[in-house]
């Protein structure tokens, strides 16, 4: 019972926060819009990282090649056919989450660290055939200058746009988190061997699972293009996979809404920190190691361990 009261809360806080979302460019200047909408981006991609990472259990060490990736294949279906924008949507997670599958069919054989380092040699690989291929995807100029749809061209629809698709990819995850899937996916993570034992496919669910993740990055890497209106190499370096890592833990790796938060966090961070000063790694480093120290379940983790003891308290 307290875990449906739990989620209920949840989907309230959702709805209440979709709901000032609405407004809010009513209130904001053009750039706080603009902020916003990146915010929103970040944090469906670290939530879609945290579809392998926390309830995986899959040290996934370079997702941000997939959202590089979709960005990418809406970028070159648009400057490259005469298909429409809203096909390009589409191919921006069907080629990710392709990605994701062959990738997983190559690293699925070994498990958490190996996992990882190899997964984070073949996302190297992606970034570095983006990077230097001139003729096809600019090298590291990137692609400027992308012609988008009008509903979308200016700020405010761009932000409306990627609030609407942010919003349905969310609800769709947490559909897929609390579905006879996500719970034996979360089985998986949590002790894979007796999982296999009673006849699940682990592969099989890793697989398909690393394929749903890469899709949902790709389809936030889309709408980076839709928001900034161009793409570029850096989207899919392994120091931005990293930063991602750190949004999961900071806000909650073992929550649905903790990654969008730490994102939020990490985005705004980033922004205001870099009008002052140039080492915004130092003050990423100095975040991971206040979170290890004091926060290692993260702040929707540890404001959730805190009610449910409240809970236990006044029921006692």
């Amino acid at each position: 019972m307290p875990d449906k009261k739990m989620n209920w809360k949840y989907i309230g806080t959702g709805l209440a926060i979709f709901i000032i979302l609405i407004f809010l460019p009513q209130f904001l200047p053009r750039f706080y819009i603009y902020l916003s909408a990146l915010i929103l981006i970040t944090g469906l991609l670290a939530t879609s990282l945290n579809l392998v990472l926390g309830f995986g259990g899959m040290y996934q060490f370079h997702h941000a090649v997939f959202y590089g990736i979709g960005a990418y294949a809406f970028a070159l279906t648009l400057t490259k056919t005469s298909l429409s924008p809203w096909i390009a949507l589409l191919a921006a997670p069907a080629i990710a989450g392709l990605l994701g599958l062959i990738m997983g069919f190559i690293c699925v054989r070994l498990s958490k660290l190996y996992f990882g380092m190899l997964q984070l040699s073949l996302g190297s690989l992606v970034w570095a055939l983006v990077f230097r291929w001139y003729s096809f995807t600019g090298g590291d100029d990137g692609i400027h200058g992308i012609s988008l749809p009008d509903i979308i061209s200016s700020t405010t629809g761009s932000y409306y746009f990627t609030l609407i698709v942010t919003a349905v990819c969310l609800v769709l995850m947490y559909l897929i988190v609390n579905s006879p899937f996500g719970r034996t996916f979360q089985g998986i993570r949590d002790n894979p061997e007796r999982t296999e034992a009673v006849g699940v496919n682990v592969r099989l669910h890793q697989l398909i699972g690393l394929m749903i993740a890469g899709a949902f990055a790709g389809i936030a890497g889309s709408l980076f293009v839709a928001v900034e209106g161009s793409v570029f190499p850096d989207l899919l370096f392994w120091t931005f996979s990293l930063e991602l890592i750190i949004m999961c833990l900071l806000g909650g790796w073992f929550t649905f809404f903790g990654p969008m938060l730490g994102g939020a966090i990490i985005v705004m961070l980033r922004t205001f920190v870099g009008i002052y000063t140039e080492y915004w790694t130092l003050i990423l480093g100095i975040v991971l190691m206040m979170l290890i120290l004091f926060l290692p379940e993260g702040v929707l983790g540890y404001l959730k361990e805190k009610f449910k003891m409240h809970d236990k308290t006044v029921a006692i």
